[in-house]
C-alpha cells in the first residue's frame, strides 16, 4: 500500500527519468519506486553516469583475474538484468548518444571512486582518473544530460538529495548536472530521501519487496542478497529496502550559484 504526507508529486505524470551514477544504484536507493511507477503504467526511463569501474568485488562473484575492463562487461550485464527485471522502458550511458551533446563525440565517463570519511558518509577517492565523473567539466556533464532529458522530455526527472544519498563524488555530480538540466528545460526535479520529511511525499512501498530483490540479486559482483538483507561487497549488512520518500526542488531556489552562472552562460 502507498502512503502520501504530502500527495502530488507523481500526479499526472506519465514518464519519469531517474539519473543513477553507477549500475545497482537505480535498485538500492530506487527499486521500489521504480517498480511502483511501472505498475501505475508509468514509463521510465533510466540514465546511468559510469559502469562502476572501481567497484569493490564480491568474494568468488568473479574470476581472480578479473581486470577493469572485464568488471566494466559484468557490470553492464547485470545493470540489464536489473532493468528488465524493474521493468525499465530504456537504460541510457552518460556520454553516449542520446545522452550526449549534439556534434560531441561519444565518451565513457569513469567511476570516480570513494573512500569512506565515517561509516556512512563517503568522500572523494584521492586517485580519481582524469576521465572520472567527478573531475569532468560540470558544464559537459550537464549538456549530456541537456541532451536526454531534450530527447526524452519525462514529466519528472529523480536523482538523489545534495549530499548525493551517502556523500559519493559521482553521486554528488550527476544530482547537480541533472538538476541544473531539469532547470534548463523546466522540467520538475524530485530528490529521493531515506526517511520521510514534512516538506516531502513518503512511500510505503512493500509490495514491491519481490521485485525489488530479483533486481539486487542481478546485481551479484557487487552485493549479496541473504534473506531479507542486502550484503554490499565491503561486508556491510542491511535490510533490504523499498520504502522512498521524495521532495521537489524548486530551480529557482536550488540550483547552486555556480550552476546559475553557468547556465546563465548557454
Amino acid at each position: 500500500m502507498t502512503a502520501f504526507l504530502t500527495p502530488g508529486i507523481l500526479d499526472g505524470v506519465s514518464s519519469v527519468l531517474f539519473a543513477h551514477a553507477h549500475p545497482d544504484d537505480e535498485t538500492l536507493a530506487s527499486g521500489g519506486l521504480i517498480a511502483e511507477l511501472v505498475a501505475r503504467g508509468v514509463r521510465v526511463t533510466l540514465l546511468t553516469a559510469s559502469r562502476g569501474e572501481r567497484g569493490e568485488i564480491v568474494a568468488g562473484a568473479l574470476p581472480t583475474t578479473t581486470d577493469p575492463d572485464a568488471l566494466t562487461r559484468a557490470r553492464e550485464d547485470e545493470l540489464a538484468g536489473a532493468v528488465a527485471a524493474l521493468g525499465i522502458a530504456e537504460q541510457h550511458w552518460l556520454g553516449e548518444a542520446p545522452a550526449r551533446a549534439v556534434g560531441m563525440p561519444s565518451r565513457r565517463y569513469r567511476d570516480s571512486g570513494m573512500t569512506w570519511i565515517r561509516p556512512g558518509l563517503a568522500g572523494p577517492a584521492d586517485d580519481a582518473d582524469a576521465d572520472a565523473l567527478s573531475v569532468a567539466p560540470l558544464g559537459e556533464v550537464v549538456d549530456d544530460v541537456t541532451a536526454l532529458l531534450d530527447a526524452e522530455r519525462p514529466s519528472l526527472v529523480i536523482s538523489y538529495d545534495s549530499g548525493g544519498g551517502y556523500g559519493h563524488p559521482d553521486h554528488v555530480r550527476i544530482r547537480d548536472a541533472a538538476l541544473a538540466a531539469s532547470a534548463a528545460l523546466e522540467i520538475p526535479f524530485a530528490e529521493l530521501l531515506e526517511a520521510p520529511a514534512a516538506d516531502a511525499e513518503w512511500f510505503s512501498l512493500t509490495e514491491h519487496f519481490d521485485v525489488v530483490t530479483a533486481a539486487l540479486r542481478c546485481h551479484a559482483s557487487q552485493l549479496t542478497v541473504v534473506g531479507d538483507d542486502v550484503v554490499h561487497s565491503g561486508g556491510q549488512r542491511e535490510p533490504i529496502g523499498t520504502d522512498v520518500g521524495l521532495r521537489l526542488v524548486p530551480a529557482d531556489v536550488a540550483v547552486p550559484k555556480a550552476m546559475g552562472q553557468l547556465l546563465g552562460q548557454r
